[in-house]
């Protein structure tokens, strides 16, 4: 009897520093590298670390942030996928990782099969801007503008595969196969000189970027990207009410680890930015960011979110012929 009982406790002698891994009160057991593939003091950046300090309130050991760039999202990402899989390396990534096999297809990793989503934690919106001399004062007017002019007008974008190219492209494959052309600048803030002067008419431009320049008057804002009206800008109509039905895009914050971590990890992980996302300050901190929270995500409902934008925005990538520079 001894004898077998020995047996079976050696036979499962190798899985025993796995399940010590797995359990969730064992985690973090060391500082957590929270892994951000953009720099320093970006709109991805505050967030993660606002995020990240009030998720290590309670817990044995803190997140700090890294912030790894290089190849766009390449090399932070990367390293998050060949991270050891205990939960302490976490990736804080962007709508970047649902466009990477398309834009990048020799990435050194799957953004499906190398990751495991945690917590989908916030969305932001877009809004389209005109120059204010712009002849077309509403989104119908713009669209049928364009479409009579096929080819006439620019727009502008923040870079080549970005959000705001990507959601321009769906607006105007959404809108009836409008032609514009497209001309890349290296952010959206160096565009801004030509859009003023009326050089360029058009930018589709993240919210927290829109937002200060639609109130200080210096453009004209169309639409924003939403399904409803944002509380931010409520007199600013949805691209649904303005002819193009179920027009959405957003650019968003999620939680990542590498694939197979342990789902205990996982489920903590997830505990602890839930609990960090109910904090009133810290949604009121994001919201004036233009973050719309994400209450109550868990790894199925980032997992089904990051399936559908992959779903959503690689055609738009393969029918615009979008490359990256």
């Amino acid at each position: 009897m001894l004898r077998r009982q020995a047996l079976a406790l050696s036979a499962l002698a190798p899985f025993a520093p796995l399940a010590a891994r797995a359990q969730p009160s064992d985690w973090p057991s060391q500082p957590v590298r929270l892994i951000v593939p953009f720099a320093a003091g970006g709109p991805t950046d505050i967030p993660a670390r606002l995020i990240a300090d009030e998720m290590s309130r309670g817990l044995p050991n803190r997140l700090v942030v890294e912030n790894r760039t290089g190849s766009g999202i390449i090399v932070g990402t990367d390293l998050v996928a060949k991270a050891p899989k205990d939960g302490l390396t976490v990736l804080y990534t962007t709508i970047g990782h649902a466009v990477v096999r398309a834009l990048f297809p020799r990435a050194p990793f799957d953004p499906i099969a190398d990751f495991a989503p945690v917590a989908l934690v916030g969305k932001v919106p877009m809004i389209m801007m005109v120059n204010k001399d712009f002849p077309a004062r509403t989104l119908p007017e713009f669209i049928a503008l364009i479409r009579a002019n096929p080819g006439k007008y620019d727009y502008a974008s923040s870079g080549n595969g970005g959000a705001v190219h990507l959601a321009t492209e769906l607006f105007l494959h959404m809108a009836g196969g409008l032609r514009m052309n497209h001309i890349a600048f290296r952010g959206s803030a160096p565009a801004m000189p030509d859009l003023l002067a009326g050089r360029i008419p058009m930018l589709i431009d993240v919210a927290a970027g829109a937002i200060p320049i639609i109130q200080r008057g210096d453009l004209r804002p169309l639409a924003i990207s939403t399904r409803e009206r944002s509380p931010l800008v409520p007199e600013v109509p949805t691209f649904i009410e303005g002819g193009v039905p179920d027009y959405e895009a957003y650019t968003w914050h999620m939680l990542m680890v590498p694939s197979g971590t342990p789902v205990p990890v996982i489920n903590a992980i997830n505990a602890a930015a839930n609990r960090a996302l109910e904090v009133e300050t810290v949604r009121n901190r994001l919201t004036e960011m233009t973050v719309e929270v994400v209450r109550g995500s868990t790894p199925d409902t980032a997992a089904t979110f990051l399936a559908a934008e992959i779903a959503k925005w690689e055609p738009v990538i393969r029918s615009a012929g979008i490359k990256v520079d």
